[in-house]
């Protein structure tokens, strides 16, 4: 069993003692500390409360809605959702904040609960901790019989979401309409298998073959949308012979999209590509993490707008759009963050900006994909001892490349002219991991192998 507190939510696997799993327990007292905080920090007693497709969620739902009566607070229910149509549902609802009720990519037998503050967009760190610190001294006060909190139930945020998206000077439903697009979907049985064959019904594509979109928890494969994954609707994009392949995590913030001939457009590129339409149309800056290809640096500077990298985190990349005011920005794992619309990762409006370049471009998905400068990036992880002084093992490798470009915003980024290497300590286990990027695989793991090689050094140096 698992219990991770974090700054932004509570996450956990379901059952266990209480304070080693995610256990009713334990989603009472962190639900009580957050309906504390919002009650403190904003007077309103209004949350919005929404859920991804999970076995467990109907579970979960009933301890954070009747938690929040308790507290006095107004409960307005979407059910199942989406985590970007919660953060929309905040500020149209005027509400102190919202809950999400999703584990993301995790397996099914986790589940978490994600905080928003009064705008819909992640609580801060500094937010996180006040909310950390309200539970562990289980400072709640709770309401009297006549002052419980009342619930609503409100289905028509789906239809909210996909209008405010098709109102978008830069979503051309009537082009997409005449692309005719024929296209696969892999919603991983959870609420992208309600929300996504509506968007593209809105958006007037009329051919959708749909795989795994029966809401119901029962993930049939890793949910994490990755190539090792994607097998299944790859087959179905060629058997078909359709134009692309969709695919959302559980809560559809993530996105990633499958070429005409089966291969992997790659989740990095999801962004490369929105980001790339939304730089034709208008000039301006863009953020990803540092972690995230480079092609998003390549492809900004060509527009003639400026790129900034942020720490990993959604909250960071959001502040560091914030600050530069960057009309596009994201992660690499296929989050699409889009500020005319809202400050928080975006399936539906990656894939109706995405539709809409591609049906400009008027070509195949490889071919635009191909219009990109090609990463790759590798990916891995040395495990040290709980007792290693990781920060001080950073600094040291730092030193040993001080006459090249770097960054220490969040743990170590190293530049070398077309690659770079981002070291950072894990927050949960004694690992770091070394993520690299190059312009062809080999290169990004050998210098991954020379990181790896320098590191091992170091420590047999101590």
């Amino acid at each position: 069993m698992t219990l991770i507190k974090s700054i932004s939510g509570i996450r956990g696997t379901i059952g266990g003692i209480a304070g080693n799993g995610l256990t009713p327990i334990d989603i009472v007292k962190f639900t009580a500390a957050y309906g504390s905080w919002v009650i403190k920090n904003t007077n309103i007693k209004k949350i919005v409360l929404g859920r991804d497709a999970r076995i467990s969620g109907d579970m979960v739902n009933n301890l954070v809605t009747g938690t929040l009566q308790g507290l006095g607070i107004e409960v307005i229910d979407l059910g199942l959702s989406t985590t970007p149509t919660v953060e929309i549902a905040v500020p149209m609802e005027k509400a102190g904040g919202g809950i999400i009720l999703t584990a993301s990519h995790n397996p099914k037998q986790w589940n978490a609960l994600k905080l928003l503050n009064e705008k819909g967009e992640f609580i801060n760190d500094e937010n996180g901790k006040e909310v950390l610190e309200i539970a562990e001294r289980a400072d709640f006060s709770f309401a009297e019989v006549n002052d419980l909190g009342k619930v609503t139930y409100d289905d028509s945020y789906l239809q909210k979401h996909i209008d405010v998206i098709l109102a978008l000077p830069l979503v051309d439903v009537e082009l997409i309409k005449k692309a005719n697009f024929k296209i696969a979907i892999d919603c991983v049985n959870s609420t992208g298998g309600i929300f996504i064959p509506a968007l593209l019904k809105a958006l007037g594509v009329k051919t959708v073959f749909e795989l795994y979109c029966e809401p119901n928890g029962e993930f049939p494969h890793n949910p994490e949308p990755l190539p090792e994954n994607l097998t299944e609707i790859a087959k179905v994009v060629q058997s078909k012979q359709a134009d692309l392949g969709i695919v959302v995590d559980p809560d559809v913030d993530r996105l990633c999209f499958v070429c005409e001939d089966g291969t992997m457009f790659g989740e990095e590129y999801t962004l490369v590509a929105v980001a790339d339409y939304v730089l034709k149309n208008q000039v301006g800056n863009t953020v990803s993490n540092l972690s995230s290809t480079r092609a998003l640096k390549d492809v900004t500077l060509r527009a003639g707008g400026a790129y900034n990298a942020a720490a990993v985190g959604e909250v960071n990349v959001v502040n560091q759009m914030k600050a530069t005011n960057a009309i596009i920005g994201g992660e690499g794992n296929g989050g699409i963050i889009y500020p005319e619309l809202h400050y928080g990762r975006d399936a539906l409006v990656g894939i109706a900006l995405f539709l809409t370049h591609l049906a400009k471009f008027g070509k195949s998905v490889s071919l635009l994909r191909s219009s990109y400068p090609n990463y790759h990036i590798s990916k891995n992880k040395i495990t040290l001892t709980p007792e290693m002084d990781i920060d001080a093992l950073l600094v040291k490798v730092q030193e040993k490349y001080k006459n090249q470009p770097n960054s220490t915003i969040d743990g170590l980024k190293i530049e070398f002219d077309s690659e770079w290497v981002h070291l950072r300590k894990s927050n949960t286990e004694p690992i770091i991991r070394i993520y690299s990027e190059a312009e062809n695989e080999t290169v990004a793991e050998n210098l991954a192998n020379k990181i790896i090689s320098d590191i091992k050094e170091i420590l047999k140096l101590n």
